[in-house]
């Protein structure tokens, strides 16, 4: 949708009145008022320049589509007034010129340091402002909430305007009174009977009123207005793209706002399922859904309910979406309706990756983004359904295909939408197109290219391996949950680095995932720089009982040529366990690796991977 907003320079009197009146006033997604006491001096020094400041944005209340819950700017107080505006951006500018140039209370700031709950009250030197050699920002001055400023360790007084007859004396105009006529002028009309007869005096005052005074009160701002027919997906860019330096506003906040006109709290509510999420309360717990955030879980919450509307034939419905614009028109109703089905659906995807995908935690979890679709696939088939062996096989195959396929990086709301039809008519039986399935490709020469944990295809290839159960070469341990949250273990070299710098193989061999895998802490420093053929003997010498022939079962668990590595064969042992992982992503992924006999991978390995 094109939106045209309105432009139009509009009196700073005005806007300050509309402030103080409550007919402009926030949303409630908005952060707080932030300026420190010398951004304050120098918007005021501006203003009285007449210097350009940037434009306001707002937007126009009253869309029933957009049920913002809104607040009023800092230092007017609560008003039981209902907006006609709400500020976008600008808050920071329009709040500090409402609280030092309209309000009568003093400003509550802080320093330049960030010392908080500093008030302040803000002068024109008027002497200053007249002064073409003085620079402008130093003809304002703030003094604390008595009007004194002192020193000395408060002792002694080195300015004093607790008067309006001191204001005069010293010649300090209060900027908080410019924009209220009566108090205007009965100050005006104080100082000429205070300087009567005075012509340097008077004419001081001529001249600061004619050049300080009428530009900040005819001072005008450009005010960009935004329809109330803008739809909330726009108000959300819009926000961002204008709020580059602060706080970014998320699909969250502005659900938030709108929820807040239910008397919901969002946000609380979030914190309570956060902890469901997490299994807070789980006898066996682990860190692995910890990195869902509360967008996510609006937009599971968001691609659940899309697609059951869609089931239902409700009319509003025709394709299912999970899109910011879609997060953003969730229905409260149906949240309140989906929360706990869907909170379900996390508890069932938890279960699936620990029990079925040995994936424990979260540094071991390819794709965050992948858990969006398995939870709302999840809660829509239910706990009995997700545990039949069908179903297993399939999410399964689904899973693997969007990790090994490295399908889900970046933005993947369509993604989700396509797989949440597509594995749940698998299962069904229904005819589908299986659009991640038959996408997914994994090239054998992609096996060099994973060397760190940042790939999801390295910690998907990692996860295969818990999957065989690989046992630790010391002590025996399979790789499950249990033992992984006992005692973690860790990704190392098989062919230990030092080593292989010694013998001058290639760093993308030797420290890619076919040269990696899972064991614990102690088998690590058994290993330590030294040569396979070493180490292995130093692991037969450490534990008692430990023949070879079982050190071998342990080590090939691992898919490891066992002759190849005692005899520190490298290339034998890097070719053989290469097919080997490339024989378990085959099996994952229910497809062959279609590129182990090309051209490119025998120029990479040396020779054909089949």
């Amino acid at each position: 949708m094109i939106i045209s907003p309105s432009s139009l320079d509009t009196n700073l009197s005005q806007l300050l009145d509309e402030v103080n009146t409550g007919k402009t006033q926030l949303p409630e997604f908005q952060r707080d008022w932030t300026w420190d006491d010398g951004r304050i001096c120098g918007i005021i020094a501006s203003l009285s320049q007449g210097y350009p400041m940037g434009a306001i944005m707002r937007l126009q209340y009253g869309n029933p589509e957009i049920k913002f819950k809104y607040r009023t700017i800092k230092g007017v107080g609560e008003l039981n007034v209902v907006p006609d505006f709400l500020v976008l951006d600008g808050q920071q500018r329009l709040t500090s010129i409402y609280q030092s140039m309209f309000s009568q209370q003093p400003v509550s700031t802080k320093t330049e340091k960030g010392k908080n709950n500093i008030e302040r009250y803000y002068y024109l030197s008027m002497e200053k402002c007249m002064d073409k050699y003085e620079d402008r920002i130093d003809a304002v001055i703030s003094v604390p909430s008595d009007r004194k400023i002192k020193e000395n360790f408060d002792r002694d007084v080195k300015l004093d305007l607790s008067t309006q007859d001191k204001e005069y004396e010293q010649k300090m105009f209060p900027v908080n009174i410019i924009f209220d006529s009566n108090a205007l002028l009965q100050w005006q009309f104080g100082y000429m009977t205070y300087y009567s007869g005075k012509t340097d005096e008077l004419e001081l005052l001529k001249s600061f009123q004619n050049e300080v005074m009428n530009t900040i009160v005819k001072y005008k701002l450009p005010v960009i207005t935004l329809d109330k027919s803008t739809p909330r997906e726009a108000v959300c860019k819009v926000f961002e793209n204008v709020n580059t330096g602060g706080v970014p506003l998320t699909v969250f906040e502005l659900v938030t706002a709108t929820y807040a006109t239910q008397e919901f709290d969002l946000r609380k509510d979030w914190k309570k399922c956060r902890k469901q999420i997490q299994g807070i309360d789980d006898t066996l717990r682990t860190d692995l859904l910890d990195g869902i955030d509360e967008t996510t879980f609006l937009t599971t919450v968001t691609l659940y309910t899309s697609y059951v509307d869609k089931q239902a034939g409700k009319d509003h419905a025709r394709a299912v979406s999970c899109k910011k614009k879609d997060v953003l028109n969730l229905p409260y109703e149906s949240y309140i309706a989906n929360r706990d089905v869907v909170l379900d659906g996390y508890r069932i995807a938890r279960n699936f990756l620990l029990q079925y995908q040995f994936v424990f935690r979260q540094r071991d979890l390819p794709y965050t983004t992948q858990l969006i679709p398995l939870a709302a696939i999840c809660a829509y088939l239910g706990k009995s359904k997700c545990n039949e062996a069908n179903t297993i096989k399939i999410l399964s195959k689904w899973y693997w295909c969007g990790i090994l396929g490295e399908m889900y990086g970046g933005a993947n709301e369509t993604r989700y939408a396509n797989d949440m039809e597509d594995v749940i008519d698998e299962v069904f039986q229904r005819p589908n197109p299986a659009r991640t399935i038959n996408s997914a490709f994994f090239s054998a020469t992609r096996l060099l290219t994973l060397q760190t944990r940042l790939s999801a295809a390295y910690k998907g290839v990692i996860a295969l391996l818990y999957k065989e159960k690989c046992r630790d070469f010391m002590n025996d341990t399979t790789i499950d949950i249990v033992n992984s949250m006992l005692e973690s273990p860790d990704i190392h070299h098989i062919f230990p680095e030092a080593y292989c710098v010694k013998m001058r193989i290639e760093r993308k061999y030797y420290n890619s995932i076919v040269n990696k895998t899972p064991i614990l802490p102690a088998t690590n420093r058994s290993i330590g720089g030294r040569a396979p053929s070493e180490y292995t003997k130093n692991i037969l010498k450490k534990v008692d009982g430990l023949t070879e022939d079982v050190l071998k079962e342990r080590i090939e668990s691992h898919c490891i040529d066992y002759k190849a590595l005692i005899t520190d064969d490298f290339h034998a042992y890097f070719i053989d366990r290469a097919k080997k992982l490339l024989g378990l992503i085959e099996k994952a992924m229910g497809k062959p690796v279609s590129d182990r006999d090309a051209d490119t991978t025998v120029e990479q390995f040396g020779e054909k991977l089949v």
